[in-house]
């Protein structure tokens, strides 16, 4: 866990791409995206179909590490509005069990505004927490601290001859954007236009090593 401080909060970068909020003995992930495979694979596309077995396992391993009161999820969670339909028995039973440990919270997302069936928890369009925003995907027009997902933002630098790519957290004054967590997802470039569009000049990539925070600055 890497420290640092957001909207007048500490905050932990953890580097498989949560956040953790000491605070609030909080653990905050963003874009699970589970049952993608499945979901590509109604379309004839095969993928293996471990990827929310994958991501639940991960995920699993920062609770057993951090031991939180409360998890946020920050939207798209499951690829689709039919994706906890079809999780299989085993990873259902790992999301029962997380949901039931903790006060978990489902942001939704632009990939599934709708599911009735979440395996426990709460649901909430976004949420206000001790003056930080938590939605899916950032609005420009907010002015408060605000995190979200959505982008799945990637680094890619070119260390020793070889291109390295690393997911990363993006970050400016009020806004602050978490890497996609699930298996199974790919990422935008930190100067992608949308993204650009959604943070402003400003913006820095990070990627927390170690005991370190790396900070990129975002090219315009």
């Amino acid at each position: 866990m890497v420290p640092f401080s957001f909207g007048g909060r500490d905050l932990r970068a953890l580097p498989a791409g949560a956040i953790w909020w000491p605070a609030r003995s909080a653990l905050l992930v963003a874009d699970l995206h589970l049952e993608k495979a499945s979901w590509f694979a109604r379309f004839g596309q095969m993928l293996p179909p471990y990827d929310s077995l994958a991501t639940l396992g991960d995920l699993q391993a920062l609770v057993a590490a951090c031991r939180p009161a409360e998890i946020w999820c920050l939207g798209d969670s499951f690829h689709d509005v039919g994706g906890c339909d079809r999780l299989p028995a085993a990873a259902r039973e790992t999301l029962e069990g997380l949901t039931a440990s903790t006060r978990w919270t489902w942001i939704t997302g632009n990939h599934d505004p709708a599911i009735t069936d979440r395996c426990g928890g709460a649901v909430a369009d976004e949420a206000v927490v001790d003056g930080l925003v938590l939605r899916h995907e950032a609005d420009p027009a907010e002015t408060r601290p605000e995190l979200s997902g959505h982008f799945h933002p990637k680094l890619r630098v070119r260390v020793r001859g070889r291109q390295v790519a690393r997911r990363c957290f993006l970050a400016t004054p009020t806004k602050l954007v978490l890497p996609a967590f699930g298996a199974l997802t790919g990422g935008l470039e930190p100067h992608h236009p949308a993204i650009r569009a959604a943070l402003g000049r400003g913006a820095e990539a990070l990627v927390p090593v170690s005991d370190r925070l790396l900070r990129f600055p975002v090219a315009a």
